[in-house]
């Protein structure tokens, strides 16, 4: 601990805040390059390569002053998205939420990133929001953090890194096969390429024994209902409870909140589609839970939950398709129950079921594989970057990524 000294973060490289260039401006939007707000990170983000929002070069030459560099490192500081972070893949623009720090060559980019993720708790604490947390830039830039030497530095985030690595490799794993997933029924059930369709007569344009539909034909809904807020606990007392589904694009939902009384339950396997702010966002209960009212759970009558997934995840791949709501958008059980679909030949359903089964047999073990990376750094996070467990004297090999970062410097 004696190579350790307190500096300041504007000490570790340039804060820079961002800006959002105009949004009456076309030009600046709909290009190629990186335009990173809050809703693009979370709690785990690491590199950042998309973003829902896209920017062009002209933008990027308009905003000089706000452009951040590769390696840059992303901290959310003014949104209640406190603390998502993240580090720039390419050179990008950020919003005005996220203070960046372009780490200098005395620093290594990894460790300042898990370094201000360690002390989170402590830059939260300098707030000086009422209604939305705010640390701004002048305050951010002066806080005081413990840091050891470079080549420490470089060791420390070497070891962290490796789980991140590994954590990045099966979440690609994982959009690879659930990608896999999605284009099979697309090829079969939207485009109409099913195996033997050669042979199949078409009336309108409509596979033989495929019959118009709705929701209600083929589904069983469970509609949420919020039990009262006294019985909400985050001890692990009762069952979990989800009022409303999480981050577009996570397969299970995040358990944060429980609830000791009974309620609507959705029981392992069924679909949870939110209803409300936003209406048609997906996800899959991983056991049994009780659903709040922003929540529908969903289930085949048949149990061909996968074939049932994947239509609702292409029907749904825009949200708020339906519904309605003078404050925000929301959805019933009689008017989602009506939404149309085909039912196509039974047999074909089975197979595409069998299919899907299996691709979503090995998608949730990589999430539970990675979910267990994901404890392990974290519990090694807060001993490294405090010192209290040294590495200083261990021979450890840079992972891939930290093997670029230090050709850069």
């Amino acid at each position: 601990m004696n190579n350790w000294g307190m500096k300041q973060i504007k000490s570790l490289g340039r804060v820079v805040t961002g800006k959002t260039p105009p949004t009456n401006n076309s030009e600046y939007f709909g290009g190629d390059d990186l335009f990173v707000s809050p809703k693009d990170l979370d709690w785990n983000s690491h590199y950042i390569t998309e973003t829902e929002t896209r920017i062009t070069s002209k933008a990027l030459a308009k905003f000089k002053n706000q452009v951040i560099p590769r390696n840059t490192v992303m901290f959310t500081s003014l949104s209640f998205a406190f603390g998502k972070m993240g580090i720039a893949s390419k050179p990008c623009l950020t919003n005005q939420q996220i203070n960046s720090v372009i780490v200098n060559r005395e620093n290594s980019s990894k460790f300042v990133y898990y370094l201000l993720r360690a002390y989170e708790p402590i830059i939260f604490s300098y707030n000086s929001g009422i209604d939305t947390p705010i640390v701004p830039k002048s305050v951010f830039e002066k806080i005081e953090v413990k840091i050891p030497f470079r080549t420490l530095q470089e060791k420390i985030a070497a070891t962290l890194s490796a789980y991140d690595e590994l954590i990045e490799n099966n979440q690609r794993r994982i959009a690879l096969l659930e990608k896999m997933a999605e284009e099979i029924y697309r090829e079969w059930f939207v485009r109409l390429r099913f195996p033997g369709h050669e042979k199949v007569t078409k009336v309108k344009g409509v596979p033989d024994g495929w019959l118009p539909s709705c929701l209600r034909n083929v589904a069983k809904f469970t509609m949420g209902q919020s039990p009262s807020s006294e019985f909400y606990n985050e001890v692990g007392n009762g069952l979990p409870f989800h009022q409303g589904v999480g981050t577009y694009g996570e397969r299970f939902p995040q358990t944060i909140t429980y609830c000791s009384e009974d309620g609507r339950r959705a029981h392992k396997g069924d679909i949870l589609f939110s209803v409300r702010a936003p209406v048609g966002r997906l996800n899959i209960a991983d056991r049994e839970m009780i659903i709040g009212r922003g929540l529908t759970a969903i289930r085949h009558k048949k149990d061909h939950n996968h074939w049932l997934y994947y239509l609702l995840k292409t029907a749904f791949v825009h949200e708020d398709i339906i519904g309605n709501g003078s404050i925000f958008n929301s959805v019933g059980k009689d008017e989602l129950a009506r939404f149309s679909i085909f039912e196509p030949e039974p047999s074909l359903v089975v197979r595409f079921d069998a299919i899907a089964s299996k691709i979503d047999e090995q998608i949730t073990v990589l999430i539970h594989a990675t979910e267990c990376l994901k404890s392990s750094r974290d519990a090694l996070l807060p001993r490294l970057i405090s010192g209290k467990l040294s590495v200083e004297n261990l021979d450890i090999q840079f992972p891939p990524g930290m093997e670029e970062c230090a050709h850069e410097v």
